[in-house]
């Protein structure tokens, strides 16, 4: 009835707003921890002298994507990121 779609039409009103609420704060949480150095996001999964190693391997060209991926213990899409990241680098 005409009532029951007009009370829903006011909660689902009152959900969005909330969550816009929360939203916003949480950008202003965030915005406060970079301007502080608190946020960092994830470390990545290896250390800057085994990337410097993994590229190196790479660019010898006898190890393939997979192979890296196994001696270093992590998958092939760490292995991409990471030779893409030490690509800037060179």
């Amino acid at each position: 009835d005409p009532m029951g779609k007009m009370f829903f039409n006011i909660l689902a009103t009152f959900a969005e707003f909330e969550s816009d609420i929360i939203r916003l704060r949480t950008r202003e949480g965030m915005a406060v921890a970079r301007a502080k150095g608190k946020l960092r996001g994830k470390k990545p999964k290896l250390s800057e002298r085994q990337q410097c190693e993994l590229r190196r391997m790479y660019d010898t060209g006898d190890y393939s994507i997979s192979d890296l991926a196994e001696l270093f213990s992590v998958s092939r899409p760490t292995v991409y990121r990471t030779l893409t990241r030490t690509e800037h680098a060179k």
